[in-house]
């Protein structure tokens, strides 16, 4: 598939943030709440500038706004806000419960929705919706604190959106040119009586002069009653049009008065325009200039009525910035569309193009600035006070400074990133923007962003936590589907990344590895409370803890490492070398699976016929730990194909690789033989064999332990009647729990003791794909088990697909599936709700409800890959 058009051609240019990708969606839904803003003695992270502060309080490290747009380093931004004349502060940003607050943990009340975006960002589109009552924040605070055994109360649960009391808010964006940014916001009143609203067009400066005494004070001022000037020594000069409106100006500055009751350093601080309109104060700047501007609109709107309000932005100054605006949106938005109609197949059912479309827009809208620099936030700048903290939070990353757009899992629930779930938000965005995906999957690699010694920052909470190492199979996903799209692979990135990867190879042997045995531990490797106890501080007596998990990862990842050589080998032989090392790695890690110690123990145990973490305890006695749980079906990603011609002319290679398997035929037995390929000239590189994968695939795919409805659940059904016990200094217990987890284990708010996730699914069907390349349809298996029904793997593949799809359609109640339990039925039979998507960040065993942050379209959108990937045949 070469993708062609005109939105194709901006991205060939793009390669860079100086030209089409220069202004993006690049503001956090929220800001604070993020370690980088928290300057608290105690690292309160979530206290420090709550939601009531935010309105006042000037941000050090970014911006936040709804549905906002500002240039790659984040100098000016532009975003809407709102007031429906009952609330007590301007909509400006969206609001949600802290960790501390919510009953499983942060989370967002508001209702908005990811409706549309190019790649490039030259025409985007957001739904935001408003009550026209008096917004709930106390009710919402108030009526969340339950216990985890209860259900959240959201938004809907209020009586806000009584008698369709609210007003649909879409603002939309298009490009004119690379610095000539179009802005709409169209207000639709719902509700049954005519209404006032008030919409504030924002345009300002970040701080970025109060803590670098290199820049001066930018200034936005007025130049007519129509437009304003912004100026600035970072960007020049900008010009703001308006067709209404009245204009209210104020600084970007902290409000010290009513935060710390202190004395301002100016006069017309942050929350001027906010006292302005709601309070009727005079609190924002006669002389009509600032580092913070709105445009205020008085909207009366009869019921069904919409009234649209035009801003253009751009370097240019115009006699007429309105002559080609309706234009240029109508053929942004006409490009956007054939760039999807060409990128998703028009074969597939429209429904199903719909939730792809829907997937990546949240994708594309989910990019952030990010800017971090940890030695400043841990000892202040030039000049600078040194912060008090008795928590140095991250204090061994003090080389790390990221100043970059970056792939966020959700801007408003995880505004900074992770770098498992960026590994798989690359694995989509190879589909519309192969560029940005081997950008960011060779940015986390840079050297102000990899640590020294080899580790990938983990996420900023602790860059030091351990995710599981993806990042090699992303880095060769993109690098096939880049390919087999362009005819032929960017093999200067493969390499780029290879290098680097090779010092994250050796991080993990070197720390993660502390026998040297070939076997691997990590705690919780982002899957949070999956253990029967906290994984990262084992109960007393137990002096390790041989992880299933890990050491599949690191086959899968030793298996990505031998096979992006072997690509490289190609051009250059030096890399056969290092092909040999990264086969015998593979061997031995599989090895190691099965004869732990002098006692000769496995991994897998042959009565159970799964895989299971193993402890060792101060006696030197072992024990497994029987939870049937995805750390016994991780080993199944540990598999690669590869074809015989790829060997034809690696000569070392193969003499390497035979006299591995000529000394140890024990570990050749691992494997299939290099000189008995199969009938299409295949070899198999896999941990498991015919025989573990048959009988691991008939617990997957057993309705009764891991086959859900809607896809695998990530612990085994069996533990609900049947919960698993460790006895050992405690009592440690874990049972199935299709929903929310009842556990505090990582602070509650995440849980992978049965529900869904869609990351996994994926490599799950991934590997399965891979496996019937290699065995072919005649070998077939019960699906579900028990059910006498065979099919082959592929077959198997596209069923789980099917079932994963399935919690994005309507049901026949005319819900989609994540909202199957919904009592208010409004997404289902409310015209303006019905077809608007939400991406869960997992979804329950059982009923496929949506659970955990809403908009976590980052690895949810995968559902965009699945349906892309759906093979019939």
């Amino acid at each position: 598939m070469v993708q062609k058009g005109i939105e194709a051609e901006r991205l060939k240019e793009a390669n860079t943030y100086k030209t089409w990708k220069k202004w993006g969606p690049y503001l956090a839904d929220r800001q604070w709440g993020t370690v980088r803003e928290d300057y608290s003695e105690h690292g309160t992270s979530w206290e420090f500038i709550d939601h009531d502060k935010a309105r006042s309080n000037a941000y050090r490290w970014g911006e936040e706004g709804i549905a906002g747009f500002c240039d790659a380093r984040e100098i000016l931004c532009l975003a809407p806000a709102f007031w429906n004349g009952k609330d007590a502060i301007l909509k400006e940003r969206l609001f949600g419960l802290t960790n501390n607050q919510g009953n499983h943990g942060e989370d967002v009340k508001e209702l908005y929705f990811h409706q549309v975006s190019s790649p490039t960002h030259s025409y985007c589109k957001f739904l935001y919706k408003y009550p026209q009552n008096e917004f709930p924040y106390s009710d919402l605070v108030h009526s969340n604190q339950r216990s985890r055994d209860e259900f959240e109360f959201e938004l809907l649960d209020t009586k806000s959106f009584k008698n369709n009391a609210y007003f649909d808010c879409f603002v939309e964006y298009a490009k004119a040119d690379t610095s000539d940014i179009l802005m709409k916001i169209t207000v639709v009143n719902r509700g049954t009586k005519k209404t006032k609203v008030h919409v504030l067009p924002h345009l300002w400066f970040r701080n970025f002069w109060k803590h670098n005494k290199r820049h001066t004070r930018p200034s936005i001022k007025s130049t007519s009653k129509r437009s304003v000037m912004s100026r600035s020594t970072r960007n020049g000069r900008y010009y703001l049009y308006h067709e209404k409106g009245k204009q209210l100006f104020c600084e970007n500055e902290t409000n010290n008065k009513r935060i710390y009751n202190v004395p301002n350093e100016v006069k017309y601080v942050k929350d001027g325009i906010n006292e302005r309109v709601v309070n009727k104060k005079r609190t924002v700047n006669p002389e009509k200039n600032g580092s913070k501007f709105a445009v205020w609109h008085k909207l009366k709107l009869k019921p069904g009525q919409e009234k649209t309000i035009r801003i253009r932005l751009t370097k240019t100054k115009m006699n007429d910035p309105w002559a080609d605006f309706d234009t240029l949106f109508e053929q942004r938005m006409k490009e956007c569309e054939a760039f999807y109609n060409e990128t998703i197949n028009n074969d597939i059912p429209e429904a199903h193009r719909k939730i792809a479309k829907d997937a990546f827009a949240g994708l594309l809208w989910t990019k952030q600035f990010y800017y971090n620099d940890v030695f400043k936030w841990l000892f202040g700048g030039p000049g600078e006070a040194k912060p008090q903290r008795s928590n140095l939070r991250n204090y061994n990353w003090q080389h790390l400074t990221n100043r970059h757009i970056i792939s966020m899992p959700d801007k408003w629930e995880y505004p900074w990133y992770a770098a498992w779930d960026l590994a798989f938000h690359m694995a989509s965005f190879v589909e519309v923007d192969p560029f940005f995906a081997k950008e960011q999957l060779l940015l986390v690699l840079k050297e102000n962003y990899m640590h020294p010694n080899g580790q990938i920052p983990a996420y900023e909470w602790n860059f030091s936590d351990v995710n599981p190492p993806v990042h090699s199979w992303a880095v060769w996903h993109v690098y096939d589907k880049d390919k087999a799209y362009n005819g032929s692979g960017d093999t200067e990135f493969l390499e780029t990344a290879f290098q680097k990867l090779l010092l994250n190879f050796t991080w993990w042997v070197n720390q993660k590895d502390k026998s040297g045995t070939d076997l691997f531990e990590g705690g919780f490797l982002g899957l949070d409370n999956i253990g029967v106890f906290d994984r990262n501080h084992m109960p007393p007596g137990i002096t390790r803890m041989q992880q299933s998990d890990a050491t599949s990862w690191m086959a899968m990842f030793a298996l990505n490492m031998l096979r992006m050589s072997l690509e490289l080998s190609k051009t250059n032989k030096i890399y056969e070398e290092a092909a040999a090392k990264f086969f015998r790695h593979f061997l031995n890690i599989a090895w190691a699976m099965h004869h732990i110690g002098k006692k000769d123990i496995s991994l897998w145990d042959d009565e159970d016929n799964f895989y299971y973490d193993v402890v060792e305890m101060e006696s030197g006695a072992t024990d497994r730990l029987k939870v049937r749980s995805l750390v016994g079906v991780i080993p199944m990603f540990a598999v690669e194909i590869m074809h015989k011609d790829l060997f034809e002319e690696l000569k070392e290679f193969r003499i390497r690789a035979n006299e591995i398997i000529r000394t140890r035929p024990d570990l050749a037995s691992l494997i299939s033989n290099l000189d008995d390929p199969n009938g299409k000239g295949y070899y198999l590189f896999s941990i498991m064999r015919a025989f573990r994968l048959e009988h691991l695939l008939k617990r997957l795919l057993d309705e009764d332990e891991f086959l859900s409805d809607y896809g695998i659940r990530s612990l085994s059904k069996y533990h609900e009647k049947h919960p698993f016990v460790f006895e050992h200094h405690g009592h440690h217990q874990i049972q199935y729990e299709p929903g929310e987890s009842r556990s505090n284990m990582f602070g509650g708010n995440s849980n992978w003791r049965g529900p869904i996730w869609m990351p996994i699914n994926y490599m799950i069907i991934q590997s399965l794909r891979k496996y019937y390349k290699f065995y072919g349809p005649t070998y077939q298996y019960e699906f579900p088990t028990g059910s006498g029904n065979k099919l082959n793997l592929n077959q198997i593949a596209n069923q789980l697909t099917k079932r994963l799809i399935k919690l994005f359609e309507a049901n026949s109640d005319g819900k989609f599936q994540y909202h199957a339990d919904d009592p208010d039925s409004k997404f289902a039979t409310d015209e303006h709700f019905k077809n608007l998507h939400l991406f869960y960040e997992f979804f329950d065993g059982d009923t496929g409800k949506g659970l955990g942050a809403s908009h976590q379209t980052g690895w949810t959108a995968l559902i965009a890959n699945l349906i892309m990937e759906m093979d019939e045949d």
